[in-house]
């Protein structure tokens, strides 16, 4: 299987991680920090602004069965690409829209749906959206994967993140993965956070 791997930031990365990890063709979908300047930053550094990093959520995927155009397609459909480093209520430079391209292929992609998005005025206001070569990703403390899978009472998850995966699930539902892959992406995010905790206890 040919995998390939595409960075994203769209504001909180509880709520785009949830929904990536819906999509058919996608193997796994990691929260992290990406962007900035130093090694390996803690949630409160990120959350601080020190370093500049940015959350992110790094999407491996399987482009025979999912294209980055409907990647971002999604992307650009479940944030505000026009607000510069805020999302909502979410205000700071963490938060800024973002892609981080992993190939020239991407990039390209990046800039020609972009433009298509302006030329087709599907926002009001420019879109601000960062597309640069992945760098300096790092992934989130444990607690952060699978963040509203495993807190569906927390009040963020249900005022904001449960809001946008709904939309997404109205919008998209011709992406959504069978049961089948349900179930082996599952076992790959199992697999994930184990590697997660392994590095942080590691680290630590």
């Amino acid at each position: 299987m040919n995998i390939e791997t595409i960075t994203l930031g769209a504001g909180c990365f509880w709520c785009v991680e949830n929904i990536f990890a819906r999509i058919k063709g996608v193997i796994s979908v990691t929260s992290g920090y990406a962007d900035g300047d130093i090694v390996n930053p803690s949630y409160q550094q990120v959350s601080s602004g020190i370093g500049d990093h940015a959350e992110v959520v790094q999407v491996s995927f399987d482009p025979s069965e999912l294209t980055v155009d409907e990647i971002l397609t999604v992307f650009f459909a479940i944030h505000d690409p026009t607000t510069l480093n805020r999302q909502g209520d979410d205000i700071g430079r963490q938060y800024r829209s973002t892609i981080l391209f992993h190939n020239a292929s991407q990039q390209n992609e990046a800039h020609a749906k972009i433009a298509q998005l302006t030329d087709e005025d599907t926002f009001t206001q420019p879109i601000v959206t960062e597309v640069k070569a992945a760098s300096n990703f790092y992934s989130a403390e444990s607690y952060h994967q699978d963040y509203f899978t495993n807190n569906p009472d927390n009040q963020y998850c249900q005022l904001v993140v449960a809001k946008k995966i709904q939309k997404f699930l109205n919008d998209f539902s011709h992406l959504l993965r069978d049961q089948e892959q349900e179930q082996e992406q599952e076992q790959v995010q199992a697999q994930k956070q184990t590697q997660v905790k392994k590095s942080l206890n590691s680290a630590a």
